[in-house]
């Protein structure tokens, strides 16, 4: 979905929770149109400026995006995950795509902090079903696996994909308590 359409999906539930009666007894935030709003900077090679919080990372190169999201400081973080997916939205038919690509976790030298890079991202496996007189979709296909973060807001999450890959993300919250077995 592109950021556009996102912005009108979320334009109505937003503006019934604003003037909600109810709104106001929701504790700080669950998930969905409540969720943390985590701030996202993307740079390219040309644009890059670094930021007192990211100038130890390393700076793109060129053919290479460096996505930057930083989270919100958040009461009981312990209760919160940060999911993240890699991909592309591509138009598919009706069969089921997925794209290559790996995931790496790296460490700044002399600062232990992680960051993570894809870096190459090609077409993957698909089924081969007909599909007679369907219409392509436009849908997110993205590489296999996702990436779960323990939620910390004391670091930003820095991603390097290559140009024209997308990072997706979401947040998770527990909402039940532990269950014991003896």
């Amino acid at each position: 979905m592109k950021l556009t359409q996102l912005v009108k999906a979320a334009v109505l539930p937003l503006s019934l929770a604003l003037f909600s009666i109810s709104a106001a007894a929701v504790s700080p935030p669950p998930t969905g149109v409540n969720a943390p709003m985590i701030s996202v900077l993307s740079y390219t090679p040309h644009n890059y400026v670094a930021h007192e919080q990211t100038k130890m990372y390393p700076a793109p190169q060129v053919g290479t995006v460096q996505h930057i999201l930083t989270l919100p400081q958040l009461e009981n973080e312990q209760d919160y995950q940060l999911e993240i997916q890699i991909g592309k939205t591509q138009w598919v038919d009706c069969n089921r795509h997925s794209l290559r690509g790996e995931l790496k976790e790296h460490t700044v030298e002399g600062w232990g902090y992680p960051y993570y890079q894809v870096d190459t991202v090609t077409p993957g496996a698909s089924t081969r079903m007909a599909c007679p007189e369907q219409d392509k979709q436009e849908v997110f296909v993205r590489i296999p696996g996702e990436l779960k973060l323990q939620y910390d807001s004391r670091l930003p999450k820095v991603f390097y994909l290559p140009e024209g890959t997308e990072l997706r993300f979401r947040t998770w919250k527990v909402d039940s308590l532990f269950q014991y077995s003896k």
